[in-house]
């Protein structure tokens, strides 16, 4: 019986999700890269994402790249009057030492513009972050829903609600 429970255990956690991804370059580590996907003909997407600086020194994200997309900027979403408004953020994302900033649809966002291609739930997509001292960095993106509010419960290395 002690057998049969072991390999059911085994099991479950071979079939369990994922640990979320984190990706480090110097002092800056960033963890749970994704994206929305696209409808297709779309000529944006956003990119979300958590960037700590476990340094002492101030970094800043400054740009990046992903294959098929023409331009990579950081933005940020703000409430202007009662109305929402994305704009670019000049000089870069600054992430102090010892703090992390948490990029969402909601904020702060990488907006990628000029796609050459859609993205699709379920894809994951590489790119690289560029930072201003800590340099390059190559993450993978995960491909949620086109109106996900966030990754999935499995890229956070939790469980999926119960329905």
């Amino acid at each position: 019986m002690k057998c049969i429970a072991l390999l059911f255990a085994l099991v479950f956690l071979a079939a369990s999700p994922a640990v979320a991804e984190t990706y480090t370059a110097g002092s800056i580590e960033v963890s749970n890269p994704w994206m929305r996907a696209t409808p297709r003909g779309a000529d944006v997407a956003g990119a979300y994402m958590s960037v700590a600086n476990k340094g002492t020194e101030p970094d800043r994200l400054i740009g990046g790249s992903i294959a098929g997309v023409s331009r990579f900027e950081i933005h940020r979403m703000e409430m202007d009057g009662g109305v929402a408004k994305m704009r670019p953020v000049g000089g870069g994302l600054e992430i102090k030492p010892g703090q992390s900033v948490t990029l969402t649809p909601s904020s702060f966002h990488i907006m990628l513009m000029g796609l050459k291609q859609s993205f699709q739930q379920g894809q994951h997509v590489k790119g690289t972050l560029t930072f201003q001292k800590a340099g390059k960095l190559d993450v993978e993106f995960a491909v949620e829903s086109v109106g996900a509010a966030g990754p999935m419960p499995s890229m956070q290395g939790g469980t999926p609600p119960a329905h």
